[in-house]
């Protein structure tokens, strides 16, 4: 690169992508929910991996109640009563996966629809 290119290049603008907060709540619900389809879909489970997945979905979701029930949330009072339930539902049906009562199903359905919601779709 001759010395002008570098020059180009220096005082160019800087393209920052610009995430947003919903977007990057999408991607860690993403994440989560993909490790967790993929290990409960495994003929043999990864009972450690599985754990992990589920510990960090319960983590995601005690983090998302904490935040709908601060007083300066701005979401609508109705939709953080709903989030915070299903922080609790998720709380509850992780223990019934830990203890081998359950399959996380349910919490891949609750993720998913949360999913679609984030990107502004229906719920099918």
């Amino acid at each position: 690169m001759n010395v002008i290119e570098q020059a180009k290049q220096a005082y160019a603008p800087n393209q920052v992508a610009v995430r947003t907060t919903r977007s990057v709540e999408a991607q860690l619900i993403t994440q989560i929910t993909s490790r967790l389809q993929r290990l409960s879909k495994m003929p043999t489970p990864d009972f450690p991996k599985l754990m992990a997945a589920i510990h960090d979905n319960r983590q995601m979701w005690t983090t998302m109640a904490v935040d709908v029930a601060d007083k300066g949330n701005a979401l609508p009072k109705e939709l953080r009563a709903q989030i915070f339930y299903l922080a609790e539902f998720t709380d509850h049906h992780s223990q019934q996966v830990i203890r081998g009562k359950a399959d996380p199903s349910a919490l891949i359905d609750i993720n998913m629809a949360v999913l679609r919601g984030l990107n502004g779709q229906e719920a099918s």
